[in-house]
Formats: C-alpha cells, structure tokens, sequence
C-alpha cells in the first residue's frame, strides 16, 4: 500500500494512505473499560461454545454424521468470523488507538469475507443435507457420504476464497481515497469503496455483480431445499410424524434466519440511517451477536447435542 502523506488542504483527496482509523463504537472515555469486559466476555464465550460443539462431536461416535460435520465445521467458520474483528477492536480500546495498517485493513477484510463466505455456503449445504434426510431418507447415507461431504465443504471454502480475492483486487486498485476514517470497528469492504475518489462504477458493478452472485446463489439453494422439505413434509399423514420431520430442521432453519435476517437488517439500516454509530451498532449483531447465539440454538434444540456436551462435561469434571 502507498505510504500516507498528510495533505495541505483538508478537503484535498488523499492520493495515499499507509493507515486507516477505524470509528469504533463510542468516543466516551467511562464506556471503555465496559465495553472491553463486555467484547471480551462474548467473544471468550462464542470460542468456548463453538469449541465445546465440536469437541462434542468429535468425542461422540454416535454424532459422526454429516449433519454434525457440517455443525462442527460451522462452528469452526463461527470462531474464525468473529476472530477476525473483535479481537482487534479491544485491543483498540485497550491501547487506545484506532489505527490500522493499509495491510492489516487489506486483511482483516479478505479473511472477514472468506469466514462470512463460508457460513453462508455451510448454511446452504446443511441445507442440502436435510433435504436428503427428509425426501430421500432411505439413500440418505448412501448420497452423504465421507467424499460428498469433504467435496461440499472443500467447495464452501474455495469459493468463499475466491470472492474475498476479488474483492481484495478490486480495492488493491483504489490508489485515491476521500478520508482515511472508516464509520465502524473493522474494514467493511463496502465503506472503503465509498472512502474512494477515483471513478467507481466498473468497480461497484463488479462488486455488487460478485456479492449478488455469492449471496444469491446459497440462498437460492437455501430456499430450494426448504421447498421440497416442505411439500414432502406435508405428504406425511400424521401429525407427529410432521413434527418429527420439521424438528430436525428447527436449528437450522433458526440459524439461516439469523444470519440472514441480521445481514439484512444491517444493509437496510445502513440505507436509511444517516448517522454511523446507527450502522456500528446493526454490524455487532450480525458479526458478534450471531456466532455467539449459534452454539446455544443448536445445543439448546438438540437433545443429542446437549447429550454429547452433559457427557463431555461429566468427563472433564472428572478427571
């Protein structure tokens, strides 16, 4: 990144930057320390849950199914999304600073969208795979098998590499930027585009064009799958063994709605809202509130879950 050189004039463009100053969520010095215990405490406690789920899987022979690998490799995309942000801003609040490196900045982005990819496609084949369960449950095991299951997370994860590198290129390209405050606690891709003075619309097209696709497509797929569950769902004569078969989508579908539904309503607020502290506070949901709520949607929905975990549990207390 071009080093950053301070210009004559405050509405100049600023034609090079080495850093960036990220907005944080409040200016007040008596807020600090609270919100560095508050930050701290959900972020110890989304690690530890999503570390206990898959520990439990791991530990369980009787959860060594794709359902469950599909879990614990959400899981482990969950640790990652919120490890890319939280970490940094307390720091931030610890030592007072707001700065971050046109590198680091760079970074904290890609691996930021290639996690946030990576629940959005983990999402989509966690999907596919109740779908199997539900309309096809006598060549359940036979469709997901170990190599599908591999083939479909090796495939979340590629792609989801692939639409953080180009979103990555796309700003590598900037070399022209209004101001150097960015209006949140990380480096939203979406608001360095809009720090830019160069020209921006082969770039916008490019980019929304790339999140239109990668955000379109899993939900589609979402959608899809959830239809077909449905109208199979619907066929079966009896009442409980309906509730039998939607039971075991309960904690996905809650999760999708989450996920989706925060994102949503970031973007919605972001468009309406003139204020930014407004948009700082919508992202925290979406990029702290919802991976620390997952672990407790799944273990609180699922009875062998909360077996696995009591029986975990139990073990370690002990030994």
């Amino acid at each position: 990144c071009p080093r950053y050189i301070q210009p004559q004039n405050l509405t100049q463009n600023l034609t090079s930057v080495s850093e960036f100053f990220l907005l944080g969520l409040s200016d007040d010095p008596e807020l600090q320390p609270l919100l560095c215990i508050l930050f701290l405490s959900t972020y110890l406690v989304t690690v530890l849950g999503n570390l206990l789920i898959i520990q439990a899987v791991t530990s369980d022979p009787h959860l060594h199914t794709p359902m469950y690998f599909f879990l614990s490799t959400l899981s482990l995309a969950d640790i990652g999304f919120i490890s890319t942000t939280v970490p940094k801003m307390i720091v931030n609040i610890l030592t007072h600073s707001r700065v971050i490196s046109c590198e680091g900045c760079l970074t904290q982005m890609s691996i930021f969208i290639l996690f946030g990819g990576m629940d959005c496609t983990l999402l989509t084949a966690m999907a596919y795979d109740r779908f199997v369960a539900i309309c096809h449950p006598l060549h359940y095991m036979a469709i997901m098998n170990p190599h599908l299951c591999g083939f479909l997370v090796l495939v979340s994860f590629l792609v989801s590499l692939l639409e953080s590198q180009v979103h990555n290129l796309i700003l590598l390209q900037l070399t022209c930027f209004k101001d150097v405050e960015i209006s949140n606690f990380f480096c939203d891709p979406s608001l360095l585009l809009d720090l830019s003075c160069s020209d921006m619309v082969t770039n916008n097209i490019v980019m929304y064009f790339v999140g239109t696709i990668f955000g379109f497509l899993p939900l589609s797929g979402i959608f899809f799958s959830y239809y077909k569950i449905l109208s199979s769902i619907l066929r079966i004569p009896s009442t409980g063994g309906k509730y039998k078969a939607f039971s075991t989508c309960g904690s996905h579908l809650a999760v999708v709605c989450l996920f989706y539904g925060t994102s949503l309503g970031v973007y919605l607020i972001s468009a309406i809202s003139q204020s930014p502290r407004k948009d700082v506070t919508a992202s925290v949901v979406y990029t702290v509130v919802t991976p620390m709520l997952n672990p407790f949607i799944y273990s609180l929905r699922n009875r062998d879950i909360k077996r696995a975990m009591w029986k975990l549990l139990s073990k370690i207390l002990s030994s």
